[in-house]
């Protein structure tokens, strides 16, 4: 496993999957990633207040403008003043509108809940294991999706009326991945033997 320059941290924070990777490898890294963030969040919200409730809705298109506006910055080096907020403008994106599309479209409320709660599971694992240098493997964000991939397809499933499914299958797939995933990575290392380490070393 292969340790990035920290700059790349909030890059991780990001949990970008392919497509949003791929849209970053075009513009270089050239693109700051803030504004597009900002303007990404502003988008949804409106999106989603005027309407979400199913097929033809505003905010069924909102994954796609969010992902237009923050993919291309994905390759930034989020090394300025501010770029720390991207994360969890990102995060706030996600979550947001995953949890305004499943209470608008009937999907049982305890999978909405578990949804979140395997995301929130996996972006808090993220940030604790990078604290102790352990990286995700790459494969990891591609496997998972990433925010964009998990929004595109909440979106395709309420426009098809499949939604309360794909809530549920992704809690099922994401939450054994992740879970497996981050127990054979603490295992594997001597925190997972109960060494205390400094969290703020190096931070």
């Amino acid at each position: 496993m292969t340790t990035p320059r920290e700059p790349v941290r909030l890059q991780v924070y990001r949990d970008d999957g392919s497509i949003a990777q791929n849209l970053g490898q075009l513009a270089h890294g050239q693109l700051p990633p803030l504004f597009p963030a900002l303007l990404a969040g502003v988008v949804t919200l409106v999106m989603l207040a005027f309407g979400a409730g199913g097929e033809g809705d505003p905010a069924l298109f909102a994954p796609v403008v969010a992902l237009l506006l923050t993919g291309p910055a994905s390759s930034h080096p989020h090394d300025g003043r501010l770029d720390w907020l991207v994360p969890p403008l990102i995060r706030a994106i996600e979550y947001g509108y995953l949890a305004v599309l499943g209470f608008t479209n009937g999907v049982p409320e305890p999978l909405i809940y578990a949804l979140i709660a395997v995301l929130a599971y996996h972006h808090y694992d993220t940030v604790y294991r990078t604290r102790q240098r352990l990286w995700p493997p790459e494969w990891l964000s591609r496997a998972g999706f990433g925010w964009e991939g998990r929004m595109l397809i909440a979106a395709v499933a309420c426009f098809v009326g499949v939604l309360p499914f794909a809530y549920a299958g992704l809690t099922a797939y994401l939450g054994v991945m992740f879970g497996i995933e981050s127990v054979q990575t603490w295992t594997r290392t001597e925190l997972g033997a109960g060494v205390m380490v400094d969290l703020e070393e190096g931070d």
